[in-house]
């Protein structure tokens, strides 16, 4: 199966197919193996004590590509906040990717998951190009999250 972002604009309105790579769980190794070196969006989730996934963050990468965002994003050296190292350290960390080089597909991509996950602030805009932004998702695992 191919991962990534699809288009189909009608009108105004843009329809996005986003195909999302395998759950895969956060190591360097695997990282550096399996995801590629492109922009695209991604999810990160850490696994609780009742073994539920819980989305920790989405979002888009340009430059440097995947690979290098998520190895930085989940290696709790690296992590910025203390809350999030604390996650990090002493969570399973797990994250899926689709990757596309658009920065206005992601943009759009981005601002419908974190309007659609966090509607009170999003904390990101759309492209502006579209009236509506529609979404689809495809994933090979049946990921339900919990907030």
């Amino acid at each position: 199966m191919d991962y990534g972002i699809s288009i189909q604009e009608r009108n105004k309105n843009v329809y996005y197919l986003v195909r999302w790579s395998p759950l895969a769980r956060a190591d360097r190794w695997t990282i550096n193996a399996k995801v590629p070196s492109v922009g695209g969006v991604y999810e990160i989730y850490w696994m609780d004590d009742y073994r539920h996934l819980r989305l920790l963050r989405v979002g888009d990468t340009h430059y440097g590509g995947l690979r290098t965002e998520l190895r930085r994003l989940t290696d709790p050296e690296l992590s910025a906040g203390e809350q999030t190292r604390q996650i990090l350290e002493n969570n399973e960390i797990w994250f899926r990717y689709a990757p596309v080089d658009s920065p206005l597909v992601m943009s759009d991509v981005v601002w419908f998951f974190r309007q659609t996950y966090f509607p009170e602030n999003p904390g990101v805009s759309h492209s502006g190009r579209y009236k509506n932004i529609f979404l689809k998702e495809t994933e090979p695992d049946k990921l339900i999250w919990v907030k």
